[in-house]
């Protein structure tokens, strides 16, 4: 002891050269790695323990793995060994490496760069690292790097993958055997990962001749990562799975000959867009015996208890690369309700309460001899006794036995109608396989049908025909049940159906969204029965054709009851383009006749005071989003038209309807005898409502217009045009708001209730013309003419919504010779006016009896 407490001394006092200490070290880490080293400066320490701090450590490549060197490290700690010090030689018992950066290549020749590293080692007779006795031989170092980074190179290239914050340590455990311990996170320098969980390594091997006889056992954990970041990690991408990932491996053997068993599971596993149900766990065991002469895995056997049934897969492989591989996939008993569940948890929008009855037994052969041969695929099974319900949803699907068969090449079934049955945008492509045949089996819901489904699945994605007669209310509820977008109605009745759904793994342009489920083809309807909610009463449609297209959906030949009248017609449905909103329906209909309070009563049940002119307002926040949301435009006719007590023949209108806003441009008709002619807009994006119109009309007979009215208080015929804005709630709020003018041209009539001349003649109206402004309620008349028998006159005066009169007749210079009155004052009601002589006060009016 004194003498090392000497050796101390002298150290502290002499201090060797700086220079001759760095070459010496560096030489004799060069010597120990087979690589040049070069150090950048070193600095003696005494404390805690004797040693050296070293900066800017580089051990250099063998340059036929590159000239990048194999290790950096800005700070290297060396602890010399003290009982070497005693027999007059320098041996560093530990170093302690900070933040370095360490290279493993891969190069052309096969050979990692760590190989001869490791053969190097092998062959010098130092004595292990933790030796009880101090003996001639050099002792190995215990090394420990932390906070280290270690990236991967494949020749001159290097690899996005790394490991960071690496802590590692490595020892000589015994004569012959070395030790290393690892902990990482695992990296990619080209993406933005954050939770790839931590890579454990605990390992030794045995001194050998060459790295493949080396035996050796390692046992290694890949704790936690999350498997959308596992899968963006691997392949660049993040494919939409979720779930914490758990795999361990124990290797042990020699490389040439080294026997692997592994386990793997996934906690919570779903797609990133399903939150609810309960939590799945998916687990394996696998082992295997992998060669590193030919790298093929071999006597490969996998296991996965799936419920109480199982799946297996045994055979042999090639490393991926490679594309060699002969492996068998083997099902017994898998029972439907576990794949029921891997489907609720890979497919949002299914329902929670899914159950299934039967089960799945199967075996699949896949075999591959390179990537020049063509894979051969083989295998057949079945799901026997297949139940589906859902009772929430009061939904049972019984397809029993549903037989499958997996095929290389494209299957020889094609849809019934000859044409393709995948849409142009589906992702599908049905000549790529291997892929899997499904069906036939029988297609439906509830009550006997006579429609059968098949289908093939590929890498690609899934394609399902389904034809026959079916019940559309069942194949509905079918549809929800699988989360397949479906009308969200009670539909009763029968189609005759040749359809086509498909979709694929991935959305557009290779994104990891799966694409939604599209169905095309052709529907007949029949008698079909749907409940519109808030409707007073269903939509019957005798028949009809539905044709579903990628693009658009197109009804024709429609006959169908609503509103209490029966329409004909079409509708166009656009698809894939957006919210409601952005998406334009076409329509051409046509009825015979149409009552405008029917069609009130039809979207507004139970309110009986609803005004006919707010046919299409409601106070239900279903009905009004649908109304705020809907886009639609086309052409309305109908051969009669009721508007309480008018009837107009000869209807038509071309309607737009947009984010709440209502267009009724070219609103024909022939209306009292006459032509109509008119525009019309409705607001019903503010409270309340705003309508605003405007028109013309010809050849109205306005004795008519008094049969209406229930007073035959005028005839003749009117020509005229109008415009009238207002809002309102009700039919009060509507006229007291509304604000207008109406220019009128009367020929050819009279005025019953009005006499001039004391007699009991009606007022003759050779012509009365003019303009009338509505405002306040009211229809104020300024400088109107009128022509008669006893002269001409001028009119002024107001009328009044509630039928009052305030009107003043003004005689004219042309009034017939003779009359002495200047005017007269006509008040009181239409029906009952009272006229009264400007020029005799005293002159009574007659009414008309």
């Amino acid at each position: 002891m004194a003498a090392v407490v000497i050796l101390l001394l002298l150290l502290f006092l002499l201090r060797p050269g700086a220079s001759r200490l760095k070459t010496r070290i560096a030489g004799a880490i060069s010597a120990g790695v087979a690589r040049p080293v070069e150090i950048g400066e070193v600095r003696i320490r005494l404390l805690p323990r004797p040693g050296f701090d070293l900066e800017n450590l580089v051990v250099y490549e063998d340059p036929a793995f590159g000239s990048e060197p194999m290790l950096r490290a800005g700070e290297v700690t060396a602890i010399l060994r003290l009982t070497s010090l005693v027999r007059g030689r320098l041996e560093i018992a530990r170093l302690d490496l900070t933040e370095p950066s360490l290279n493993l290549v891969h190069g052309e020749n096969g050979r990692w760069n760590l190989e001869s590293l490791l053969e190097h080692a092998a062959r010098i007779p130092l004595a292990p690292t933790a030796n009880a006795k101090s003996g001639p031989r050099p002792e190995f170092p215990y090394m420990e790097a932390s906070s280290g980074r270690i990236n991967f190179k494949n020749g001159q290239e290097k690899k996005p993958y790394a490991l960071t914050n690496a802590d590692f340590a490595l020892w000589q455990d015994s004569e012959n055997t070395w030790g290393v311990r690892l902990k990482a996170q695992p990296f990619r320098s080209d993406m933005n990962l954050s939770d790839t969980g931590t890579i454990r390594v605990n390992g030794t091997w045995e001194r050998a001749s060459s790295l493949r006889e080396t035996p050796l056992q390692f046992i290694l954990e890949w704790d936690r990562p999350q498997l959308g970041q596992l899968t963006k990690f691997i392949t660049g991408g993040d494919k939409g799975w979720r779930g914490a990932v758990l795999f361990e491996a124990t290797l042990t053997g020699t490389p040439a000959k080294l026997q692997i068993s592994t386990d793997a599971s996934i906690r919570d596993f779903r797609r990133y867009d399903v939150s609810s149900g309960d939590a799945l766990r998916l687990a394996a065991h696998c082992d295997a015996q992998y060669g590193s002469v030919d790298h093929e895995i071999r006597e490969l056997f996998c296991r996965a208890p799936v419920g109480s049934g199982l799946l297996t897969v045994h055979g042999h492989m090639a490393l991926p690369g490679s594309k060699q591989y002969d492996l068998a996939v083997v099902a017994e008993q898998l029972p439907a309700s576990a794949l029921v569940a891997l489907a609720q948890h890979t497919k949002k929008n299914l329902p929670e309460d899914l159950t299934a009855a039967g089960s799945l037994e199967g075996s699949v052969s896949l075999r591959r001899n390179g990537a020049s041969a063509n894979p051969e695929v083989e295998g057949r099974g079945e799901i026997g006794g297949l139940r589906i319900v859902s009772a929430k949803s009061k939904t049972q699907i019984i397809p029993g036995d549903v037989p499958f068969v997996l095929i290389g090449k494209e299957p020889e079934y094609k849809p019934p109608s000859g044409k393709s049955t995948v849409p142009k945008n589906s992702g599908l492509h049905v000549t790529d396989c291997p892929c899997l045949e499904f069906g036939p089996f029988p297609a439906g819901a509830g009550r006997p049908t006579t429609a059968t489904a098949r289908g093939v699945i590929n890498r690609f994605g899934y394609r399902i025909s389904v034809a026959g007669d079916l019940q559309v209310g069942r194949a509905l509820e079918a549809a929800r049940l699988f989360g397949v977008p479906a009308l969200a109605a009670s539909v009763d009745g029968l189609a005759q159906v040749d359809l086509q759904i498909a979709g694929s793994w991935s959305g557009p342009a290779g994104a990891s969204e799966p694409s939604q489920p599209q169905v095309t083809g052709m529907a007949k309807l029949r008698n079909v029965r749907a409940d519109l909610r808030g409707m007073e009463t269903p939509v019957e449609i005798s028949s009809a054709e539905l044709q579903l297209l990628p693009e658009e959906v197109l009804l024709t030949k429609l006959s169908a009851n609503a509103a209490h009248a029966l329409w004909t017609g079409s509708l166009q449905l656009p698809r894939g383009c957006g919210p409601p909103g952005a998406c334009l329906v076409r329509f051409d209909l046509n009825t015979n006749e149409i009552s405008l309070g029917e069609i009130s009563r039809w979207v507004n049940p139970g309110r009986e005071d609803q005004p006919w002119y707010r046919a299409l307002t409601s106070s239900v926040p279903a009905r009004q989003a649908m109304l705020s949301n809907l886009h639609a435009s086309g052409k309305v006719s109908a051969n009669r038209l009721l508007i309480r007590d008018l009837a107009a023949t000869r209807v038509s209108a071309n309607i737009n309807l947009e984010g709440g806003r209502l267009r009724v441009s070219e609103f024909r008709g022939d209306l009292l005898g006459g032509e109509h002619r008119g525009d019309w807009v409705a607001d019903f994006t503010v409270k309340p409502s705003a309508y605003s119109g405007s028109g013309a009309f010809t050849g109205v007979s306005l004795g008519r217009v008094a049969e209406a009215m229930k007073d035959r208080w005028i005839t003749g015929t009117a020509t005229g045009s109008y415009r009238v804005a207002a809002a309102g709630s009700s039919a009060s709020d509507f006229w007291q708001s509304a604000d207008g003018a109406l220019e009128f041209d009367m020929q050819e009539g009279s005025l019953p209730h009005i006499s001039l001349l004391g007699d009991t003649a009606a007022l003759r109206v050779d012509r009365l013309e003019g303009e009338a402004r509505l405002r306040d309620g009211k229809f104020e008349i300024k400088d109107g003419r009128l022509e008669s028998g006893l002269g001409m006159f001028g009119v002024n005066g107001t009328v009044s919504l509630q039928r009052g009169l305030d009107i003043k007749l003004t005689h004219s210079p042309m009034a017939r010779v003779g009359i002495r009155s200047h005017g007269y004052t006509i008040t009181g009601t239409v029906a009952e006016p009272q006229v009264l002589q400007i020029a005799n006060p005293e002159t009574q009016a007659r009414l008309k009896p």
